[in-house]
């Protein structure tokens, strides 16, 4: 699957996860389910997926160190507050509330569909569907003659500015996306446009969910593509969003599946604390890029640039240090990618990640990367088209490596 297709049609976390199980399967990997007694063999490659909208992929190589890539599934919609419409004067809206940290705006006028699962009454129990609408969705705006100051300021009421679904007493939510009796729904509202290149030379790439797809993407196609000396993990986990509170988005499920590996492995106490302590974590999520309209919002000193390299983040918010910095320039030197150094301006608010709550729940060291881009959180996000190769080309490198003791690093390629 390319990148286009994989952005297009993984419009939430579920469809993300069911892309990306695709991918590794068509790749021989073994599915298999927490729980059962696992069999693992020295290059074998398997996953396990939570929720239907989380995974972890794991590629046994040589020696008993966990080389681990994290990323989350999830983006910004606008959730969907159960089946019940709103109706005025005949025009039925859907009943959202906003999902994670959503520019608001900017859903407004664009082309949106419903996707997401519902859950179906079945003969035994229940059962998950995944659904995308047939049909378009679209929140309109309110008429500049209405308006006269929203060029200047504008202010979105999540729970005023609703998708317009319907006119009629005939349409219904659930019946219109899935028959049998739907007990109840994981829907979002989602942008539906294609992705697109832009500049002169095709150098951009526009789309939406570009944070965090294009992380989760290269994460996948790097074990794809990587020959593990160590035993390599992509953990793509959802909720991040939302603060990483959920069974399916914790990081103690990557706890849980590599106690798995090593119990299946027969490793010791003492090889199991090796593994996690001599090996570390890159956690994958895109970072800001310098704004040409807003130079103010960068720090003074250090700027990121679009197709400018891979970025290493640094703030307090990021669990990168002076030492997984320097292993992550270490591999990107030797392999002459290039890379840049994010440091927030320190009186601009800064987002967050997976990587601190990795590393209160495994213990181990973790560096916080990413590649730089515009309009973070956006219905159209843009990055840079040869970033995305170069992250992809620095991750396959790293599932290569093997990590000899706490502060050192071999790898081959």
């Amino acid at each position: 699957m390319e990148l286009k297709e994989f952005l297009d049609s993984s419009y939430t976390s579920y469809h993300a996860t069911e892309n990306a199980c695709k991918m590794l399967e068509e790749a021989g990997f073994t599915e298999l389910k927490l729980g059962d007694n696992w069999q693992l063999e020295q290059d074998g490659r398997y996953y396990v997926t939570r929720n239907g909208s989380s995974l972890i992929a794991f590629a046994v190589g040589e020696y008993y160190i966990f080389n681990i890539c994290e990323c989350h599934t999830d983006s910004p919609a606008f959730r969907i507050k159960g089946n019940k419409l709103i109706e005025t004067e005949g025009l039925k809206r859907l009943n959202t509330e906003k999902y994670g940290g959503g520019l608001l705006y900017s859903y407004l006028d664009r082309q949106l569909k419903i996707a997401g699962r519902v859950v179906l009454e079945d003969r035994d129990g229940v059962e998950s569907q995944l659904v995308v609408s047939d049909y378009n969705v679209v929140i309109p705006s309110l008429a500049i003659h209405h308006n006269p100051t929203a060029n200047d300021s504008l202010s979105i009421n999540p729970q005023v500015t609703l998708p317009l679904f319907a006119q009629g007493d005939e349409a219904k939510l659930y019946e219109s996306l899935a028959e049998g009796r739907v007990l109840d729904a994981d829907l979002y509202v989602v942008p539906a446009s294609p992705c697109f290149e832009s500049g002169v030379n095709s150098e951009f790439l526009c789309s939406a969910r570009l944070d965090n797809l294009t992380s989760m993407y290269a994460s996948v196609k790097a074990i794809i593509n990587s020959s593990p000396q160590d035993i390599a993990v992509v953990a793509c986990l959802d909720s991040e969003e939302i603060g990483s509170g959920t069974h399916q988005g914790s990081p103690s499920f990557i706890r849980q599946v590599l106690d798995a590996i090593s119990d299946a492995l027969d490793m010791t106490r003492a090889e199991t604390l090796a593994a996690t302590e001599n090996g570390m974590v890159v956690s994958v999520d895109n970072g800001h890029a310098f704004h040409p309209a807003h130079p103010d919002k960068s720090d003074p000193l250090n700027h990121c640039y679009l197709n400018g390299g891979v970025v290493i983040k640094h703030h307090v918010n990021y669990a990168t240090d002076g030492v997984t910095a320097a292993l992550v320039k270490h591999i990107l030197e030797d392999m002459n990618i290039p890379y840049q150094d994010y440091y927030n301006k320190s009186d601009v608010r800064c987002g967050s990640t997976l990587g601190l709550a990795t590393a209160r729940v495994l213990g181990m060291k973790v560096c916080d990367i990413g590649i730089a881009q515009l309009a973070m959180h956006s219905a159209c996000e843009t990055c840079g088209v040869q970033d995305i190769e170069s992250l992809l080309f620095f991750l396959t490198g790293f599932m290569s490596a093997t990590f000899t003791g706490r502060d050192s690093i071999e790898y081959l390629l």
